[in-house]
């Protein structure tokens, strides 16, 4: 009696287990420390899943442990099923183009790259920049200096551009993010305070809220939430809740390190078809590669995490959208992520 109690215990206990690690979200529990960790690398998840279906296998001939080996396998197999069902509903891949940009229709290019604290110089971040046309690049880690520095060489390259930058101080440079606008899209101003915290800022990281003067452009938000280790947890919910009010209005665009997937956002739309965040839908999941990882650079990207973002409002729609595998060995430990937006019809 005892041994059937005991196995019925512990399939019950890795059922909970598994179907936590594939939906979170149906229990509250997307946000919460170790769990946001598990959810935020489905594909290796996959790969356990079929790593333990060998093991179990192997075992299949021990006679005692046949049931319980069986319903384990059928748990496995499930759940191996769930995440890779959910990875192709929001897309493998890695360039694509969802509507064709017509001729005399004002499309915005958007380059989003955390540069690690400058690490791959100004030279290699400005000639990225110029070769994918950027109108808007946002640089979270990435402080005022090298900003000015990019910039030089994308004015020398005929791509002037803007520098707009906000440092929490100078201790570290990931406590500085720039963005970088051009002037074809109008004058712009920062409009968030640069102290941490809201209702102005996120809480350890800066985010740059830029708006333009004459009120004609989109709000250009460059984000950079903490990541979710243990005793930031409050802080990265609390950044998250944040940023979601910041794409409230009727013309936002938002790019930077999230340190979020989609199920971290989970129960923060606003409102509006295929809204994620706020208002903001998510262009990767509208262009369907929302399943590339953008980092670590360390593995392959169909294996990462897709922890960075460009949100729109409904008013824009994606044109085409990559993650950039090119520059894995530039020095940042995340992929640069370029989209161009056209205005929805």
């Amino acid at each position: 009696m005892f041994p059937r109690l005991l196995r019925a215990l512990l399939l019950v206990g890795a059922a909970a287990f598994l179907l936590v690690c594939t939906w979170p979200q149906a229990f509250g529990l997307h946000n919460s420390w170790v769990v946001a960790h598990l959810v935020s690398f489905r594909a290796i998840a996959v790969i356990g899943a079929v790593v333990g279906l060998v093991l179990l296998g192997l075992l299949r001939f021990i006679r005692p442990l046949r049931p319980t080996l069986g319903m384990a396998v059928v748990l496995l197999a499930l759940f191996g099923v769930a995440n890779v069902g959910i990875l192709a509903s929001r897309g493998f891949t890695a360039s694509t183009a969802q509507v064709s940009t017509e001729a005399g229709v004002s499309s915005v290019t958007v380059l989003s790259w955390n540069t690690l604290g400058d690490v791959p110089g100004a030279a290699v971040i400005a000639d990225l920049a110029v070769a994918q046309n950027a109108d808007v690049v946002t640089l979270p880690e990435t402080t005022e200096e090298t900003g000015i520095l990019i910039a030089e060489g994308m004015r020398e390259a005929g791509r002037p551009m803007w520098v707009h930058t906000l440092a929490f101080d100078r201790v570290s440079k990931a406590r500085s993010t720039t963005v970088l606008i051009s002037p074809d899209l109008g004058d712009y101003v920062v409009s968030n305070a640069a102290g941490s915290g809201p209702p102005g800022n996120t809480n350890v990281l800066p985010t740059v809220v830029a708006e333009p003067t004459d009120g004609s452009g989109p709000t250009i938000v460059a984000v950079h939430a903490v990541s979710p280790i243990q005793y930031e947890m409050s802080n990265w919910r609390s950044d998250l809740d944040w940023l979601a009010t910041q794409c409230q209005g009727d013309s936002v665009i938002m790019a930077g390190d999230f340190n979020a997937t989609l199920d971290h956002m989970a129960g923060r739309a606003g409102g509006g078809t295929g809204a994620v965040l706020g208002n903001c839908v998510d262009a990767a999941l509208s262009a369907g590669a929302a399943s590339v990882g953008t980092w670590p650079t360390s593995i392959p990207a169909l294996l990462g995490s897709p922890i960075d973002h460009v949100m729109v409002t409904p008013n824009w729609q994606v044109a085409t959208l990559r993650v950039i595998e090119t520059l894995d060995d530039a020095g940042s430990d995340h992929r640069p992520i370029v989209t161009t937006l056209t205005p929805a019809p």
